[in-house]
């Protein structure tokens, strides 16, 4: 299958080239190593998680305390996700690639699978954001349309009104289906793009999902004489709950009307140069505190994620701002909305894509 192609521009690639070297400067003027910190990280966070895990178990006595301690997994299973995963992904977290894909593997132990998502990640979203038919990450589901050029069929043309229903199901779909046809669908982009799966992971990733529901499900049942309501309850509240808190963190990001969905031509050709496509499908969001820089893994400043992903997110307070002044000087698309007013423009993406609002405009 042949690749997208971005448009060649060499005003664009020097301009690329200045910023980047702005950045660098900037950069290694820090003199602290700020990635010590998500290091230390990478030994809390699995530990937090299955701590809770620990304390719900011999508490099981107690609903309440068993529910909050899942509820609780479902909250840092995101921390997880955006402070670890992430990076280790991008190998940000250590110098070293197999500690990198070490931390990587602590996907696997809570639910999913590290070795797809990575090619997800890194050759499909990052290679092609917001391009329909390469980038996973906005995907067509039977359900709901995400891409504005596509025409909204049956129930898509309600999406606007049920799609609160369908979020919280967004692990859910993760965990057994999406990983699933990853590995064993041949029409996927996934495959057509990286090849053939080893099978050795295909096994690692069934017996990694059959482990994660051993010991979320069966050991409270078995050992610790958890009622099967209690248990299965407890899992699905663990899911919603990182469901939900991961998607308010993750929609504001790419999918809004603001933000282009490039269509390819017939040669295969993306009408942006590669640093205008990141600057076109993505923006940041304007909250800047401790929490968002500590805790959610500066995910609010995702344009310098996505032109410096070799850089870790303790860095991107920094980069951001020679990002927003360089935008400025030479007239860039560089955006940033309050988290709220993003959602709420997210929402109006489904709608509009509900009404077919993109062929009312071109007719």
């Amino acid at each position: 299958m042949e690749k997208p192609i971005y448009l060649k521009d060499s005003e664009d690639a020097k301009l690329f080239n200045e910023l980047r070297k702005k950045v660098n400067r900037r950069v290694e003027a820090i003199p602290e190593n700020r990635d010590i910190y998500i290091q230390i990280k990478a030994v809390l966070l699995p530990l937090v998680y299955f701590g809770l895990y620990i304390l719900a178990l011999f508490n099981a006595d107690r609903s309440w305390v068993y529910l909050s301690g899942f509820v609780l997994m479902g909250l840092c299973l995101v921390l997880i996700y955006l402070n670890l995963i992430h990076e280790a992904a991008h190998n940000n977290i250590f110098k070293s690639k197999s500690l990198n894909s070490l931390v990587l593997q602590i996907f696997d132990l809570v639910g999913a699978n590290s070795y797809i998502w990575k090619k997800r990640h890194i050759a499909s979203h990052h290679a092609y954001p917001n391009v329909d038919g390469w980038d996973t990450d906005i995907e067509q589901s039977g359900l709901l349309l995400i891409v504005p050029w596509i025409k909204a069929k049956g129930i898509q043309k309600h999406q606007h009104r049920f799609f609160f229903l369908v979020y919280p199901l967004y692990l859910f779909n993760w965990m057994f289906i999406r990983d699933f046809r990853d590995f064993f669908d041949h029409e996927r982009v996934i495959l057509k793009t990286q090849g053939a799966i080893p099978v050795k992971e295909k096994v690692k990733m069934v017996a990694y999902k059959l482990f994660y529901f051993f010991y979320q499900i069966a050991v409270p049942v078995l050992f610790f004489k958890v009622s099967i309501g209690l248990a299965l309850g407890a899992w699905f509240l663990q899911v919603i709950t990182a469901s939900i808190f991961a998607l308010f963190v993750l929609l504001p990001l790419h999918p809004l009307p603001d933000n282009a969905f490039p269509k390819l031509d017939d040669k295969n050709g993306l009408p942006f140069s590669w640093i205008r496509h990141q600057l076109e499908v993505t923006n940041d969001l304007k909250e800047n505190n401790w929490l968002v820089r500590n805790v959610l893994g500066n995910f609010n400043f995702h344009v310098a994620h996505h032109l410096f992903p070799n850089y870790s997110y303790a860095y991107y307070n920094e980069i951001t701002e020679e990002i927003e002044e360089f935008a400025r000087e030479h007239n860039l698309g560089y955006k940033r909305f309050p988290i709220f007013t993003a959602l709420g423009k997210h929402v109006d993406l489904l709608k509009q894509n509900a009404n077919n609002a993109y062929y009312i405009l071109e007719e």
